[in-house]
């Protein structure tokens, strides 16, 4: 009896995490595709958050990441992943539904875990990585700094937030819209403490 127990026990606990990446809906990516804000536009965006949530066993879902475009083009961060609720790969709600997410959320260093759990470095820890690509107003509308639409690694800006909710620019403890970068390359993205990171949601 005590070894049919044990055996249970250990198929839990091998399910465990599977079960936790099928109900995840939200993550931070653990890296960008390494050209700086040239994401390859949205589509590039979205299949890198689609192949990162593949390789974790969450790849059923439909995923999109959290970025706004401009001009001609314009498309709304908010209007591009659902209507929520979305958890994190621990199953913990980060917001409720589009309003909360622009208001009272649950978004913190702790929350804005990666696809595979692991926390981000943030303000403070070295290198510093919590400058986050959304090209997004605080609201999640448009904003005038797209990096070309995430088609640019070179000369441009994009709005960045911050995943820890503090540093430095017009809205520091903004997760979506703190300030603007220097210029759209890896480099410069790593010069004001970021890496060419962004968010991605389960739309589905």
């Amino acid at each position: 009896m005590n070894r049919i127990l044990q055996v249970l026990g250990l198929l839990m606990l091998s399910t465990a995490p599977l079960a936790a990446e099928q109900s995840m809906s939200f993550f931070i990516t653990s890296h960008g595709p390494g050209n700086g804000a040239n994401l390859g536009g949205l589509a590039g965006a979205d299949a890198h958050c689609q192949s990162l949530a593949a390789a974790v066993g969450a790849g059923e879902r439909s995923w999109h990441a959290y970025l706004s475009t401009n001009g001609a083009e314009t498309v709304n961060a908010r209007d591009r992943i659902g209507s929520g609720p979305w958890t994190n790969v621990q199953g913990i709600i980060v917001a409720e539904n589009i309003e909360q997410l622009h208001g009272d959320n649950n978004l913190t260093k702790e929350t804005v875990l990666t696809e595979t759990a692991a926390m981000t470095n943030g303000r403070g820890d070295s290198p510093n990585r919590h400058d986050i690509l959304t090209g997004s107003g605080l609201d999640g509308t448009a904003s005038d700094s797209t990096c070309e639409n995430w088609t640019s690694g070179g000369d441009g800006s994009a709005m960045v937030g911050h995943h820890d909710r503090t540093g430095g620019g017009a809205n520091p403890t903004s997760w979506n819209s703190a300030h603007g970068t220097r210029g759209c390359s890896q480099a410069n993205l790593q010069s004001t403490g970021g890496d060419g990171l962004f968010y991605c949601f389960a739309s589905d």
